[in-house]
């Protein structure tokens, strides 16, 4: 799960407003809004053969929180993917990409956090790395973290925002604990996701989702639900409690990232047989299936 070097990135080119400089010389200034309280929002893409699967999608999420976050410029959707095609080109990528894309709300005229004090803005970053998908695809343990999710009235995940903190405390949980992730919980105590990724359960052949109560409205957790729609799955989107996670026949999680993964431990308990279980595999194959013939094509 520790991700390493890749050493195809050494030499990686990052775009800043449009500017691609080296990774050595890549930065922002210590007046961005992303540096003076995390005020910035993002999005993970990943690269298919030229590709890049529900880029439509995820643009339309950016813009969804930046309006939320009240910024008050915003690239369009065609200036954003132009900037995304240009860094490809530049580091000469067409496959096996993850590409992180973030949008703030731009310089400071002096440090604050009033958002009147932004006159210069927004920064768009496009950081694009060789990266095969990080998860262990032979399974994956779980911590159920202490650090609980907030409810929509404290934070709604409805805006995908780069404050990570609560992640990041959580992640920190599951690296002492040894466990690959950690299993977030919201204010109520039912699952909401893992630090990083959607969760799913399998019971009595019905795939299970949290509500997005706590949890962001996942792109990759919108096609497992259309696929299995599809492929005619039973899904119900509800509460889900530990106790359910603990006796179900199968978990996985799902994101960007990672594409899907299996979980076969959580809290030390193993899930269903121990290894990925048959809906889990099926799912995999029509997402990679689906991520082989559908995109929108950036690179020949």
């Amino acid at each position: 799960m520790l991700q390493t070097f890749n050493e195809k990135n050494r030499d990686l080119k990052i775009n800043i407003n449009g500017e691609l400089l080296h990774r050595d010389r890549a930065g922002i200034s210590p007046f961005d809004s992303a540096v003076q309280g995390g005020d910035a929002v993002w999005e993970g893409l990943r690269l298919y053969k030229g590709a890049i699967f529900k880029l439509e999608e995820h643009i339309e999420r950016l813009h969804s929180s930046a309006k939320a976050l009240n910024f008050t410029q915003v690239p369009s959707a065609e200036e954003i993917i132009e900037e995304i095609r240009r860094t490809l080109v530049a580091n000469e990528m067409r496959d096996d990409v993850h590409i992180r894309l973030t949008l703030t709300r731009g310089e400071k005229v002096t440090s604050g956090m009033d958002p009147r004090l932004n006159t210069k803005g927004p920064t768009l970053i496009v950081l694009a790395e060789f990266k095969a998908p990080v998860y262990d695809k032979g399974g994956l343990s779980l911590k159920t973290s202490t650090i609980r999710r907030f409810s929509p009235d404290t934070m709604d995940p409805k805006i995908h925002h780069c404050n990570l903190i609560q992640s990041i405390l959580a992640k920190i949980e599951a690296n002492q604990a040894n466990a690959d992730d950690a299993l977030m919980l919201d204010q109520r105590g039912f699952v909401a996701e893992t630090n990083a990724t959607h969760v799913f359960m399998v019971e009595s052949g019905i795939l299970r989702t949290p509500r997005t109560v706590a949890c962001p409205e996942g792109i990759t957790r919108a096609t497992v639900l259309d696929l299995c729609a599809t492929m005619q799955i039973p899904t119900e989107i509800c509460d889900m409690s530990l106790t359910e996670v603990y006796r179900s026949d199968e978990v996985f999680c799902t994101g960007t990232m990672g594409e899907l993964a299996p979980i076969t431990s959580v809290d030390g308990r193993q899930i269903g047989s121990g290894g990925a279980g048959e809906m889990t595999l099926n799912l995999s194959a029509a997402y990679q299936e689906m991520t082989a013939t559908a995109g929108f094509k950036l690179i020949d």
